[in-house]
C-alpha cells in the first residue's frame, strides 16, 4: 500500500513539475515581452525568493548536515541545473515562439545519448544517429520556416541554441548529480543551490534591482512574476526530485511531453502563437527523431 502511494505520488508530482513548466513558458514569453526586467535580474529575483523560501521551511524541518566535500558539487550543480540552464532559457524565450520552446525542450532523450556518448563512451548506433538527423532537421524547419503572417521571423537560430544548451545542461545536471540529488533531502539540496544560484548573480543584478521602481510596475506583471517565482521556481523545483525519489528516470522523463502540449495549446488559445503547417511538421520531426532515439536505447537495455 506504502509502495503504490509512493508511485502515484511520484506520478502526480511529476504531472504538475511539468505542466507548470508548460504554462511557465507563455508567462515567460509574456514577461520578458514586457521588458521591464532583464533576463539576468529575471534570474535574481527567482533565485532569491526561492532561496529565501527554502531557507524558511528548513527551519521547521529535521536538521541535516551536508559533507564539506559535497559543497563543491552542489556549486557545480547549482551551474548547470540552475544558472545556466535557467538565464539560457530566459535569454531564449523573448527570441522564440512558445511553440518553438516547448518542443526543443522536448529532445532531452537525445541530450542524454551526447552525455552516455561522451561520459561513458556508449556507442552512437545508425538508429540514434538517424533519429538526431530527423529531430535536427525538425528544428532546421523551425528557423527557415518560421515566419509569421507579416513575414517576420518568428524564431532565431541564438534562440535555438540557447534553448539546446537549456536542455544540455539540465540534462547534465540530472545525469551527473543524480546520487548527490539523492543523498540529501529535497529542502536541504535546493537551499544550497539556490544560494550559490543566488550568489552567483547578485553580484551582476544588484545595480539594476536597486534602480527599479516596483510601484510603477503594472499588477499584470506583478502577478507573472509571483506565478515565476512560487510555481515555476519554488514549487516546480520541489516536485521534481520529489518525483524522481519514486519512479525511475524512464517514467519522469516521459512526463516531458506534457509541456508542448500545455504550451502550444495555451499560446495558440491567447493568440501569442499560430498553428502552421510548417511548425506541425517540425513538431512531427522533432518527436519522431526523439522516439527513435529512444526506441534505439531501450533495445539495447
Amino acid at each position: 500500500m506504502t509502495d503504490n502511494f509512493n508511485k502515484a505520488a511520484g506520478h502526480a508530482a511529476c504531472f504538475m513539475a511539468y505542466a507548470i513548466f508548460g504554462l511557465n513558458i507563455v508567462i515567460c514569453k509574456d514577461l520578458t515581452g514586457s521588458h521591464t526586467f532583464s533576463p539576468l535580474a529575471l534570474f535574481s529575483i527567482r533565485s532569491v525568493c526561492a532561496c529565501a523560501l527554502f531557507w524558511l521551511i528548513s527551519i521547521f524541518l529535521p536538521k541535516e548536515k551536508v559533507e564539506r566535500k559535497d559543497f563543491l558539487k552542489i556549486f557545480i550543480a547549482s551551474f548547470l541545473g540552475y544558472f545556466c540552464c535557467q538565464l539560457s532559457f530566459l535569454m531564449a524565450i523573448p527570441q522564440v515562439t512558445p511553440m518553438t520552446s516547448s518542443i526543443v525542450s522536448s529532445l532531452s532523450p537525445i541530450y542524454t545519448m551526447f552525455i552516455a556518448a561522451v561520459a561513458i563512451k556508449e556507442p552512437v548506433t545508425f538508429k540514434k544517429a538517424l533519429g538526431v538527423l530527423v529531430s535536427f532537421g525538425g528544428m532546421l524547419l523551425l528557423v527557415l520556416g518560421g515566419m509569421n503572417a507579416s513575414g517576420v521571423q518568428e524564431n532565431s537560430i541564438q534562440g535555438i541554441l540557447l534553448l539546446i544548451i537549456n536542455g544540455l545542461s539540465f540534462a547534465l545536471y540530472l545525469g551527473v548529480f543524480k546520487p548527490l540529488i539523492s543523498k540529501y533531502s529535497v529542502c536541504t539540496f535546493m537551499k544550497w543551490i539556490f544560494l550559490f544560484s543566488t550568489l552567483m548573480s547578485l553580484p551582476f543584478t544588484s545595480g539594476e534591482l536597486v534602480r527599479l521602481e516596483w510601484s510603477a510596475i503594472p499588477s499584470k506583471i506583478l502577478l507573472e512574476l509571483g506565478f515565476l517565482v512560487f510555481f515555476a521556481t519554488f514549487v516546480s523545483y520541489y516536485l521534481i526530485p520529489y518525483g524522481q525519489k519514486r519512479l525511475r528516470p524512464t517514467l519522469v522523463s516521459m512526463y516531458a511531453y506534457i509541456q508542448p502540449i500545455i504550451a502550444t495549446a495555451i499560446s495558440i488559445c491567447i493568440g501569442m502563437d499560430t498553428l502552421s503547417w510548417q511548425k506541425v511538421l517540425s513538431a512531427i520531426l522533432v518527436f519522431a527523431g526523439v522516439v527513435i532515439v529512444s526506441r534505439s536505447k531501450a533495445r539495447q537495455a
